[in-house]
């Protein structure tokens, strides 16, 4: 009996923890642990694996924020990369979308998250004054050009209202993606044609 329950409370725990995924309820859940303890035990350990060294070695970039190995991500440090400008995306799955399109070749700046006053959501939440920091910074000197790319929901207008608003007057261009973007879209949910062209776009 108690093995039994053993094997429940450890089959329970792992369904609790894809529901942790982002639109995984509980039925897509229970099918995910069901599928990989049923059919596929190389794949749970190999994800069990991936999991645990992603947590242990993934952690933010020192410049932009986005995920790395190194103190520096390869991004921020490639000299190739055009100084001069500097993309703002609210999370790093936002900066492998731009990357994917092939049209940006400057530096990023990645918010990990947008503001959401009913959700107590503020400017310090989200690394805003990271941000200032950043173009305060030696390594923002060069940066003539600030592109908010947030994304078209409420949310990410507001924050792009903010941002504008607290660099008005430092002798920054500020744009903005265009609206070739939906409304009320996620950037990394868009196709990366429409992204090229509301980079393009850009106002």
């Amino acid at each position: 009996m108690a093995d039994a329950l053993d094997a429940s409370d450890a089959l329970n725990a792992l369904i609790l923890a894809l529901q942790k995924l982002p639109g995984v309820g509980a039925k897509s859940a229970s099918r995910m642990a069901y599928h990989l303890l049923q059919h596929d035990r190389a794949a749970a350990r190999q994800l069990a694996l991936a999991l645990s060294q992603a947590s242990e070695r993934m952690h933010h970039c020192q410049w932009c924020h986005t995920f790395t190995e190194q103190g520096i991500c390869s991004t921020c440090a490639d000299p190739q990369r055009d100084r001069s400008l500097l993309c703002v995306v609210e999370t790093p799955a936002d900066q492998a979308a731009m990357e994917r399109t092939g049209v940006y070749r400057g530096l990023y700046f990645v918010l990990l998250g947008k503001l959401s006053p009913l959700s107590g959501i503020g400017p310090s939440d989200i690394g805003i004054e990271r941000l200032l920091q950043r173009l305060a910074s030696e390594h923002g000197q060069a940066v003539q050009e600030l592109v908010v790319a947030t994304s078209f929901t409420a949310e990410g207008e507001a924050t792009a209202h903010v941002i504008g608003q607290l660099l008005k007057g430092r002798g920054l261009r500020i744009t903005r993606l265009s609206r070739g973007v939906p409304i009320g879209s996620e950037l990394e949910f868009v196709d990366l044609g429409t992204i090229a062209h509301a980079f393009a776009d850009r106002r």
